[in-house]
């Protein structure tokens, strides 16, 4: 008997709205069972939660963008352009490991024995960054601070999805958007004003200080929401849809080849840009500004931060209405455009540094605008909750691999040819990521993503592969909708 989609979705949908009731089975301790409010309000948390501690995550990353110019100043010899490029390198690959490991953690064991993983990090890494001295090779301590800012990403980011999914469906992508990338981005201004404020309570001098001061800062916000980080519960969708042994990876690459190859390649072609961009931009603003001095870069740059807010906000208010993929098209084509307009009249536009402050945080604003937003909010609504953490994890980890190949090629471009085409070249980079989007980044909207899971188990299960899914509470309710799910594939394709 055939059942249509819109029969189905109804049911769905209102099945998303509440707490699961679970379906005992005999082995089930109804103490365990989890009452619909305590989940709402470990939803509440774990959003407000995933966005505070995001905002150190980009906190850790835009600090070394002003330290990368105190560290020329500190160590004019020794800081040269092959270790600062060295030293952003480890940041980089601290990135990755978290992103992969965390990623895997997090469908293995679980979001919130990720997340308490993650936060223990950056509080270990913060502390030994500024305490390190001597010979210690200093990149090595950044790299483990940021192997969580790293691990950040997926475990925030999938858990602040599934949570924002089961309490507030309708608006989960602006939600999500703006515990996301608005702290990340907010991290930049916000770690250039305390850098300033540090370096100006040491009279501009005392560097030393001021480094060691600011990474210590940094494991404050990780720390004020440690308790209820302990306290959260993992989302009804992953107690449901948890894959925790046996996972089917040649099936899951054979459902998701396409949309893998959509986010891994766009947040590839993005950090490979925006992340030389980002970190060597305290560079070239101390060299546009003809004082040299720090405490002017630092301002100029927090202007530079402040001007690519608005892009963040915008694209939270249009993602349900101009739609995920077109708004990631949109934004490539505005750095594109603004790149160009850099690039093209960089020795005349630098002379006018207010102007050039201007056009480069307009051309960042289009970049959260379009994919700085849905990367993030794209990686976690395309895949099963089963397989999330790791697909995240992945495509985040790619993008990182991205931006340690941007920052080694972009090094002799600016070296060689000139800063002004390391603009026109990122520019022209943007034109492959709107190709790739076009091609390979899957249309989505704001569905229930418990609709992507059954539609997900349905194939597995075609394809042979029936083990179980999700913890012991909801455990029993991991099959809900699959005969369904699998009626509509049959009737639509496969839906990625």
């Amino acid at each position: 008997m055939d059942v249509s989609i819109a029969e189905i979705e109804p049911k769905n949908r209102a099945l998303s709205s509440e707490v699961l009731e679970p379906d005992r089975g005999p082995d089930v301790d109804p103490s365990r069972e989890v009452s619909r409010k305590r989940q709402s309000l470990s939803d509440l948390f774990t959003i407000f939660a995933s966005g505070f501690a995001l905002i150190s995550d980009g906190y850790q990353n835009n600090l070394m963008t002003t330290i990368n110019v105190l560290f020329k100043k500190e160590y004019p010899k020794e800081y040269t352009s092959a270790v600062s490029t060295r030293v952003s390198n480890a940041l980089l690959v601290g990135e990755i490991i978290g992103q992969v490991v965390i990623g895997l953690t997090c469908d293995y064991l679980g979001r919130k024995t990720a997340i308490i993983f993650t936060t223990a990090m950056i509080v270990i890494g913060g502390i030994l960054a500024t305490a390190s001295h001597g010979v210690t090779i200093n990149g090595m301590f950044w790299m483990m601070t940021v192997a969580r800012t790293g691990g950040e990403y997926p475990a925030s980011s999938t858990s602040a999805s599934e949570s924002a999914n089961d309490l507030t469906l309708k608006h989960r992508g602006p939600a999500f958007i703006m515990v996301t990338n608005f702290p990340l981005s907010f991290g930049g201004p916000f770690a250039v004003s305390i850098f300033l404020i540090v370096l100006m309570a040491c009279h501009e001098s005392h560097y030393s200080t001021v480094w060691r001061v600011c990474f210590g800062i940094g494991c404050i916000w990780p720390l004020s929401v440690f308790y209820f980080r302990i306290r959260m519960l993992n989302s009804t969708l992953y107690r449901r849809g948890a894959i925790k042994n046996h996972v089917p990876y040649l099936l899951v690459l054979r459902y998701y080849w396409k949309a893998l190859i959509g986010t891994c390649g766009t947040w590839f072609l993005y950090d490979f840009v925006t992340f030389p961009n980002g970190v060597f931009s305290g560079t070239i603003i101390s060299e546009v500004v003809k004082t040299g001095s720090i405490r002017e870069t630092g301002e100029w740059q927090l202007l530079l931060g402040a001007i690519a807010l608005p892009g963040v906000f915008l694209g939270a208010i249009l993602c349900d209405r101009v739609g995920r993929k077109n708004i990631m098209m949109i934004g490539f084509s505005g750095y594109l455009i603004f790149g160009l307009i850099i690039g093209c009249s960089y020795n005349q536009i630098t002379k006018i540094i207010p102007l050039f402050i201007v056009f480069y945080g307009l051309m960042s604003s289009c970049g959260n605008f379009g994919p700085g937003n849905m990367l993030g909010l794209l990686s976690s609504e395309a895949y099963a909750t089963g397989v999330r953490g790791t697909c995240y994890g992945l495509s985040a980890a790619i993008g990182k691999a991205g931006a340690a190949i941007g920052i080694e090629a972009f090094q002799p471009i600016a070296k060689h040819l000139g800063k002004r085409w390391t603009f026109i070249i990122a520019a022209i980079c943007r034109i492959a990521g709107i190709l790739v989007t076009y091609f390979f980044v899957p249309d989505l909207s704001g569905e229930d993503l418990k609709l992507r899971d059954e539609r997900f188990r349905a194939y597995l299960v075609e394809h042979g592969w029936d083990e179980a899914m999700g913890e012991d509470d909801l455990k029993a309710n991991a099959d809900d909708g699959v005969v369904n799910a699998n009626t509509t594939q049959t009737k639509t394709g496969l839906s990625q």
